[in-house]
This record gives C-alpha cells, structure tokens and sequence, in this order.
C-alpha cells in the first residue's frame, strides 16, 4: 500500500518517526514534506497528499500538524477525500469503520510519537462497514468538492 504522507514543521518529528517506525509490510511512504521543523505552512503539504490519492499515486494519506485541524479543513475540500482527526485508537478505529477515512490526520501536540504508529497501525488493519454507514458517505459525495 503506498501512503502518501505530509506534515507542517509542528508535524515533522512525527512524520519521520511514523516513516522509521510503522511496520513496512503494508507502507511504503510517498512524503510530500516538510522536510525539516523550519516553519512552514500546512496547507500546501495538506493539497499535495489529497492530490497524491486523487490521482491514485497513493492509495490512503497521512497528515500531521500541531492541532489536526487546519489540515483536515483543506483535505476535505477534495472530492473523494475522507479525512478525519485521530487522537487514539478507538477514534482510529470508528473512523475507519464508520466513515471508511482514507486520510488520517494526526495532532502532533496531543499524541505521542507511539502512540502515533498505534493509531495508524489501528486504522489500516480496521474495516469499513459499509451498509448504512456507505448511505451515508453518497450524501457527502453529492456534495462536491474539488477534483
């Protein structure tokens, strides 16, 4: 599974740890930057990883910035982009199960850097359950967005 992976500067110590640290059987990293804790603004890397799975150079994204939301309001204005901030497991967890993400966002400030490759190593191995829960992403997917 290739993931393609971005952080501002707040998220860089993550984005490398995750890199070194999540098991390599089903990752390999497309990181889109930053690439070092120079400042740096999150909206670039956050349209760079929605455009890596847009056009299916990349099959899921991750994305790490201080709180998570900054990012997640710039990915989710890409069509077909499911993102959603995760903090722990169980939240890891439903967001995949319930609403299928397929872009994690992590808040550097609020977890640490293990419990990072716990949280992905939860979302990738968890399963959409479809049914009403896929009912419920078609009304989003009316919505629109950015191709």
């Amino acid at each position: 599974m290739i993931i393609a992976i971005g952080s501002d500067h707040r998220g860089y110590a993550h984005k490398e740890y995750i890199k070194q640290h999540s098991p390599t059987s089903y990752n390999t990293f497309y990181d889109v930057g930053a690439h070092s804790e120079d400042r740096s603004d999150y909206p670039q890397y956050a349209i760079m990883v929605a455009q890596k799975i847009q056009h299916k150079e990349a099959d899921a994204g991750i994305l790490i910035c201080g709180s998570g939301v900054g990012m997640s309001i710039v990915a989710n204005r890409f069509m077909g982009i499911y993102a959603g901030i995760v903090w722990d497991i169980g939240i890891a967890r439903e967001a995949k199960e319930d609403d299928n993400i397929n872009l994690i966002i992590i808040p550097a400030d609020a977890v640490s850097l293990q419990s990072s490759i716990d949280i992905i190593s939860m979302w990738m191995t968890a399963q959409f359950k479809g049914g009403h829960y896929q009912d419920r992403i078609a009304v989003i997917d009316a919505l629109g967005g950015v191709k």
